[in-house]
């Protein structure tokens, strides 16, 4: 009877706790549904509505013959991929660089595209971080600039194109990956480069630094959970920040802002930051680069060893190689864009260097026509008007000497 007892309490217990399995199983599959992702989809379609039908139309895009400069990229036997690119117009150049490390997966990605836009030549750089896979890093090189480049706001304005195309390039990842119960994201920090006016982007913890008279300027402050301002977000949102090795949103994810993460995306959102700088000459290089550069190397020291090379790319390499051997144990990315506004300004000092020049030379110049007008002067046309004039000459002076004298006399009584 004891026994039969047990049974029924083992069964009756083992029942519950069943039922409460199912149940949370039941809620995980809900929030994986399409319903789920057709209610992000709605929300975003509200947000942005103009711009969904854009997306999916890459006519513009091929209007504005969009060129990819990274498709050239070479692998050396030490793993490393590395490339460079410069404009047409000599104003700048770039070198990228991306290491796996010692990840057993790459999960990083990078873009640098170009294109001409009502005249008007635009440079894109990009740096996709990827966790949880390497999907959403993916998708965001494959068509993040496609979309920017597409929104009919850009030239208008391009800081409302920027946060726009973020959004809703988060939402068409998310779309696309509904059916799958895959959970990856990507952080993406880019700087996009409209004649002298610089555009940057930031979401997650991948950063953009900028060099000006050898200083460096952060351009982005990295999306972090225990950022106060995030945090109170998050919290805002019904979400917790919690320390588990470092402070992660809900205890999983270290960064409080990605592209993806659709389990967390009530509190993880893709809206990007955007600084906006007008570039004069004074500015050298930018920056860009994944956390495991950040993680282990300053902006400060960053912007010295790549000032301290010559070319772009072997800066984003060196960048890489400092990175690895100062133990970082993430991918490694990084992009390194040299300004050349002194090209501009070169007709200018030489101009003024022309000018001095002529002064130095029209001096001597006028010296010496000076002293041949001197006795041209005369030409034989009053020769004894000139003596007459010179005789008297020291009578006056004489005159004038004394009246010095005399005028100096009382005054040093």
């Amino acid at each position: 009877m004891v026994c039969n007892n047990y049974l029924k309490t083992v069964i009756v217990q083992a029942g519950r706790y069943i039922q409460k399995v199912t149940k949370g199983l039941v809620h995980l599959a809900s929030l994986r549904s399409p319903k789920t992702i057709s209610a992000v989809r709605f929300s975003s379609d509200r947000i942005f509505p103009s711009i969904r039908k854009m997306m999916v139309d890459t006519g513009a895009t091929a209007n504005r013959n969009m060129a990819t400069h990274n498709s050239s990229e070479k692998v050396d036997d030490d793993g490393y991929a590395s490339g460079g690119w410069k404009s047409e117009d000599g104003k700048l150049s770039c070198g990228y660089s991306s290491f796996r490390g010692k990840r057993a997966s790459m999960e990083d990605f990078y873009d640098v595209k170009t294109c001409e836009i009502n005249g008007q030549t635009v440079c894109l750089f990009g740096i996709f971080d990827g966790h949880g896979g390497s999907r959403a890093a993916e998708y965001l090189k494959e068509n993040l600039f496609k979309n920017l480049m597409n929104h009919p706001e850009f030239s208008a304005n391009t800081r409302l194109a920027i946060s726009e195309t973020y959004q809703q390039t988060d939402s068409d990842f998310l779309e696309s990956g509904r059916d799958t119960f895959r959970d990856d994201g990507s952080t993406a920090s880019t700087a996009v480069l409209v004649g002298n006016h610089l555009y940057v982007a930031n979401v997650g913890d991948s950063r953009t630094v900028i060099s000006k008279a050898g200083k460096a300027i952060p351009l982005s402050e990295d999306h972090k959970p225990n950022r106060s301002d995030e945090r109170k977000r998050i919290e805002n949102a019904g979400g917790v920040v919690m320390w588990a090795g470092t402070w992660r949103v809900g205890g999983v994810l270290a960064m409080s802002r990605a592209f993806g993460n659709r389990m967390l995306k009530q509190f993880v959102v893709a809206e990007p930051e955007i600084q906006e700088l007008e570039l004069d000459e004074e500015f050298e290089l930018l920056v860009l680069a994944s956390d495991g550069l950040w993680d282990v190397v300053p902006n400060e020291d960053a912007v010295s060893l790549a000032l301290l090379e010559e070319e772009p790319e072997s800066a984003a390499r060196k960048l890489t190689e400092t990175a690895f051997s100062r133990g970082s144990a993430d991918n490694i990315t990084c992009i390194v864009v040299r300004l050349y506004h002194k090209l501009e300004t070169k007709p200018q000092p030489e101009t003024l260097s022309q000018s001095d020049i002529e002064m130095e030379l029209t001096g001597p110049k006028i010296e010496e026509p000076q002293m041949e007008t001197e006795p041209k002067a005369p030409i034989e046309i009053e020769p004894e008007t000139h003596k007459t004039e010179t005789e008297p000459e020291p009578e006056p002076a004489a005159h004038t000497d004394s009246e010095a004298v005399m005028k100096s006399g009382p005054s040093d009584g």
